[in-house]
């Protein structure tokens, strides 16, 4: 861990002390006795150890969920009661929130002043507009036209209720936010968790479980088990008792636990990849637009489901704004996000940065052209903000997502060819327009096939505003009332009177 790199001694006695396991309201190792290894990823330094827990860990943390959700003071809890202690919970969160920071920054890599701003203010403004959802959770009456006889009179009504045990499988990219777009909702409609963080992201989830127990939330309620994906999170999709899946992570991953839902006809929420096209077309503000695309690629090392990472520039535009990126890009620090000047920090994982790297020299062999960046280096993870240009559009670098600071960018001509461009992919999760012409905005907008649309900015998200995706990147949706009808079923009801 680094000594010479500001840190708050909470944090560095948190990140190096044992972490068990939370199952049941209790701190547990493994069944099994195994344990795993996390790394720093801007040392490339192991941090510290996790149980590593397998299908036995995994039932008895279902059964806890269970026992919590049918038969606890849980059960029982008012909408009121839910509510106060989700305000509870993000209030602990802000008292705690630099800490918190710091752990993700230790973990994850990404710069702990963005991490305070965004990843944990995020969280914490998304319970409190979570903790408003438990005292609104509605059903409604309906006037039934049953063939009846002349006396028969019938009362009809839908109730929403709680879906029940959730397990939940979160990615590295933002351990901490993620795992908290899935227990806020949960919270808030009655249900009940199981989590698994990502093996690469472990520290925050279990500062998280402390903050749930002085909450208050009683034993069950959120559990966290941590092991490997083959391990853990196979068990986890495969668990009978277990109501609903809702996991975020790569494409591959979540079409092999959409199809282990399936098979116990388990709901599931499916939030995945993405290749998000940002748009600058010729009436934009080029300096305003070069900035926001390289922020759309670059922020969080390019580690976003929704990173701008295919750039479509009105063609006689399109020289002076990829210099403009390429300019942006060159002037980044790069560092451990410890240091509050680091603009970007590492990838996760050496195998992350392997496989950005190969995209990076694919490039090359196929005869594209870098126009900055394209180096990586260590100690860490580290790869440099790269440009790459004179890539045709069935190309892998456009049609894949790499998932690192790695922007791909091409001409266009006219808005129809753009918006045919933008929707020649298999993802369909974001996408940003850059231009003051709002009619031509307004028309390509029901035109692109994502599940946002941002104008003059990219990847803005607000607590209310439901997020997800079309085509491969995912089913469902997170945050705003969406996510509410995710974590209930419907119950119909009739009573002859």
């Amino acid at each position: 861990m680094p000594v010479d790199l500001p840190i708050l001694p909470q944090t560095r006695a948190f990140a190096t002390r044992q972490l068990k396991m939370l199952i049941g309201g209790q701190w547990l190792d493994a069944a099994s006795g195994a344990t795993m290894s996390f790394r720093n990823p801007a040392t490339g330094d192991v941090l510290g150890e996790v149980p590593s827990a397998d299908a036995t860990d995994v039932d008895l943390a279902v059964r806890a969920a269970r026992q919590a959700f049918d038969d606890s003071p849980w059960s029982r809890m008012r909408p009121r009661e839910r509510q106060n202690l989700l305000w509870k919970l993000a209030d602990l969160m802000e008292r705690d929130a630099q800490q918190l920071a710091e752990l993700e920054c230790l973990n994850n890599g990404k710069s702990a002043s963005v991490a305070r701003v965004m990843d944990v203010q995020l969280a914490i403004d998304f319970f409190r507009y979570m903790a408003g959802w438990a005292t609104k959770v509605e059903g409604t009456t309906v006037d039934v036209s049953l063939p009846l006889m002349p006396d028969d009179q019938f009362h009809g009504f839908i109730r929403r209720e709680a879906v029940g045990v959730v397990g939940a499988i979160v990615a590295w990219n933002f351990p901490l936010l993620l795992a908290c777009w899935k227990l806020g909702p949960a919270l808030a409609t009655g249900c009940t968790v199981v989590l698994k963080p990502a093996d690469e992201t472990p520290l925050t989830a279990f500062k998280l479980a402390e903050l749930v127990l002085e909450a208050g939330y009683p034993a069950g309620v959120f559990n966290v088990i941590t092991g490997t994906g083959l391990q853990a999170g196979v068990a986890l999709t495969q668990h009978p008792d277990v109501d609903k899946l809702t996991f975020t992570g790569s494409t591959a991953v979540g079409i092999q636990i959409g199809k282990a839902a399936m098979d116990n006809m388990t709901r599931v929420t499916l939030e995945l990849g993405g290749k998000s096209p940002t748009i600058v077309m010729a009436d934009a503000d080029l300096q305003q637009a070069a900035a926001g695309a390289a922020n759309a690629i670059f922020f969080n090392q390019g580690q976003v489901c929704c990173a701008g990472s295919r750039l479509y520039v009105q063609r006689k535009h399109f020289d002076n704004v990829v210099a403009d990126i390429a300019g942006i890009a060159n002037g980044m620090k790069l560092g451990n996000g410890l240091d509050p000047s680091v603009q970007m920090g590492p990838l996760i994982s050496a195998r992350q940065q392997e496989r950005v790297t190969d995209y990076i020299n694919l490039g090359r062999k196929l005869g594209a052209t870098i126009a900055c960046g394209g180096d990586s280096f260590g100690p860490g993870y580290f790869v440099k903000p790269t440009v790459i240009v004179d890539v045709d559009q069935q190309h892998r670098l456009v049609q894949e997502e790499i998932f690192g600071p790695v922007l791909v960018a091409m001409p266009f001509d006219d808005l129809d060819e753009v918006v045919r461009l933008a929707n020649d992919n298999p993802y369909g999760l974001g996408a940003s327009i850059w231009s003051n012409n709002l009619a031509a905005v307004h028309r390509m907008i029901p035109r692109i096939k994502s599940g946002s649309v941002w104008v003059n900015c990219h990847s803005a998200l607000d607590p209310a505003l439901p997020f997800g995706g079309y085509k491969l990147s995912g089913v469902g949706r997170e945050m705003g009332a969406a996510a509410i009808e995710h974590y209930t079923e419907l119950k119909s009801v009739l009573i002859k009177l």
